[in-house]
């Protein structure tokens, strides 16, 4: 079988290399705009209300002494959650959903990095709600108090 000659092999790889640039940015955008937003119950004005129903996953130990955003060192002990926009020291009940399990964490980090969840909690704290195992668990966040300091902060 002869092979095709130079000009029509590089005619054939401008026209892929076109129909791949032209497409793909047309398919990544839709799969981009298909996971679901997490279940937003609006901003809580008064503890106790929901603020976010959605699913959380759990830091590893490997964060362990690094710096959260806050500036305090991550301890996978403490009953603290990294969380996009509540100021940091807010106490909230973290529930899961499957088995109403609940434990008050505070605001230490942001994150999560991920659109699809709505936190990340610390291994103690993932632990009271028995979510080891899976990895992630459907929750539903409730704000318990405003604002307490962080345990690095001097007073």
């Amino acid at each position: 079988m002869k092979r095709p000659c130079l000009s029509c092999r590089f005619f054939t790889c401008a026209a892929v290399a076109t129909l791949f640039f032209t497409l793909t940015p047309l398919l990544w955008a839709q799969e981009v705009a298909e996971p679901a937003e997490p279940a937003f119950a609006g901003q809580a004005d008064q503890p106790g209300e929901v603020v976010l129903q959605g699913k959380v996953t759990y830091y590893g130990r490997r964060h362990a002494g690094r710096r959260t955003a806050n500036g305090e060192r991550f301890d996978p002990n403490a009953l603290t959650m990294a969380h996009r926009t509540l100021p940091f020291g807010t106490l909230v009940r973290v529930t899961n959903v499957r088995n109403n399990l609940s434990v008050v964490v505070r605001v230490n980090d942001r994150g999560p990095v991920s659109p699809k969840r709505v936190g990340d909690l610390t291994l103690a704290a993932a632990g009271k709600i028995s979510m080891l195992r899976a990895g992630v668990a459907d929750v539903m966040l409730e704000v318990v108090n405003e604002i307490l300091p962080s345990k690095d902060e001097k007073s």
